[in-house]
């Protein structure tokens, strides 16, 4: 061994099992001779193989594939007669965040650059807890009834014998539930597919609620608008880039952020009184619909920049672990029925994914407050596991107690307990046709196109089924898709 070897090895720390044994060889495995048999005594050779084969979580049911960055958000404007949570309690101050961009369909070694949804999953590390804002870039979805999300993402998924996804699988599905149209129209218009994480939007897509100092409720939406810009790939640009560079997005946010251009979105709010909900002209807490900015202007919040990129990617973005159930003094929720089953849907899942434990995690813990429960034991407990404290409440023993200070203002209900259908009704098609109405001539066309390229591999019924319901949004609309499918107009 050459002195520079040795000086290099006498600077290196030993290689050591997960328990810090010494590990002698690690490059030949232990056996009854030169030829023989493997012995199970090899301790160094079975840990590292069930580490092995152990090493890839299970990825999430939708928006595997993604990326991620850490940032910093800033007040800009004071929204205190709104709200009391402390992260909006003055202009200038800042908060520590996580942010997570995805595609919602395809698996984790799916490309960037398809026609799909993007995710836009926010973690704000407050002094009262994190707040965990989970959306979309669009500020719609496609059903109202949470019933309804498990048969659309199998939709989105594979077909049980072929294992291929099936075009006929979505335009099924969303030509029995027009609900869906609006998002369908985002979907397949130039905004379908982002170019790249940087120059979309993000919403919170749901209405959640905000409290202020007084126990006042006003409802709100959030919107993330990019200070990239909006841009977008055409068809055929995506489609190229699929096949040469399907990390287009994740590699675009990365680098962007080491070369220190790094991307800002500008909060902007809508409020609504809390009682102004009872006579709007549609349910404010229908996920298909958008409160036009002409009944309730955005005002401006602040500033999110993300300036650090993880420095381990399964850590810090694969384990993050996001949910609409972490929410803050100062913010609560709505009667939207997405949202009330999302509260449980996310926090359920991440227990099946990392286990029950997750919130433990590094990268999920708060970060300005220590949490204090009764939580103890179970899988993947990787604490002291709340030493000899107390594990029943109420105790005289020094435990956390509850605090009424933070009870919120009652919302009040009424209603007998049914299973209520949601008919479709005129204002289902009023909003899609609008935004098709908002496009220039060229755009249009341009969501015409994507629309006939994709459903002229499906069934002619289901191609009639779904004319229908673009001619009642708008009669040019649906006369464009007939004429490009070469059926007889509506």
């Amino acid at each position: 061994m050459s002195s520079h070897e040795q000086k290099a090895k006498a600077g290196q720390p030993n290689l050591t099992t997960a328990s810090g044994i010494p590990v002698a060889d690690n490059q030949n495995s232990l056996t009854a001779g030169a030829r023989g048999l493997l012995l199970v005594q090899d301790f160094v050779l079975f840990e590292k193989m069930a580490h092995f084969n152990r090493e890839r979580i299970p990825e999430r049911v939708v928006h595997a594939k993604g990326a991620g960055a850490h940032g910093i958000f800033t007040v800009s404007k004071d929204i205190s007669r709104y709200t009391k949570a402390q992260i909006f309690s003055s202009v200038g101050k800042q908060t520590k965040m996580l942010a997570r961009f995805s595609t919602v369909a395809g698996e984790r070694g799916s490309a960037d650059t398809v026609r799909d949804v993007r995710g836009f999953a926010l973690k704000f590390y407050t002094e009262e807890g994190n707040w965990d804002l989970v959306g979309n870039n669009t500020p719609v979805f496609f059903v109202r009834d949470p019933m309804k999300f498990m048969d659309f993402i199998h939709t989105q998924k594979r077909m049980p014998q072929t294992n291929l996804r099936s075009t006929t699988m979505w335009w099924d599905f969303w030509s029995l539930v027009p609900e869906s149209l609006h998002q369908v129209t985002i979907l397949f218009s130039d905004r379908g597919i982002p170019k790249g994480f940087r120059h979309m939007n993000g919403y919170s897509s749901h209405t959640y609620s905000m409290i202020n100092a007084d126990n006042e409720r006003f409802w709100v939406k959030f919107h993330f608008k990019t200070l990239q810009g909006i841009d977008n790939f055409r068809q055929e640009e995506a489609d190229r880039l699929v096949s040469q560079d399907p990390d287009w997005a994740t590699r675009d946010l990365f680098e962007a952020i080491e070369r220190g251009d790094n991307p800002k979105w500008r909060l902007e709010i809508q409020v609504m009184p809390e009682a102004e909900a009872e006579t709007y002209r549609w349910n404010p807490f229908d996920l298909t619909k958008v409160w036009p900015h002409g009944d309730y202007p955005v005002m401006e919040v602040g500033i999110m920049e993300l300036n650090r990129n993880p420095m381990n990617y399964f850590a810090e973005v694969e384990q993050a672990a996001f949910e609409p159930a972490n929410i803050v003094p100062g913010l609560s929720f709505s009667p939207d029925k997405m949202l009330q089953a999302r509260i449980f849907s996310y926090a359920d899942a991440h227990r099946y994914r990392l286990g029950v434990n997750y919130a433990l995690l590094p990268i999920n813990r708060p970060r300005a407050i220590q949490a204090h429960n009764y939580q103890r034991d179970g899988f993947m407990r990787c604490d002291d596991n709340g030493g000899n404290s107390p594990v029943y409440e109420p105790n005289s023993f020094g435990g956390p107690q509850e605090n009424p200070a933070y009870k919120e203002p009652p919302l009040k209900i009424s209603g007998d307990a049914d299973r209520y259908g949601q008919p479709l009704v005129d204002e289902d098609y009023i909003q899609p046709g609008n935004l098709y109405r908002l496009m220039p001539p060229d755009a249009q066309a341009r969501l015409i196109d994507n629309l006939v390229n994709s459903l002229k591999t499906v069934p002619q019924f289901i191609q009639e089924r779904m004319v229908q319901h673009f001619y009642k949004a708008d009669p040019a609309y649906g006369q464009g898709v007939a004429q490009g499918l070469g059926l007889p107009l509506p």
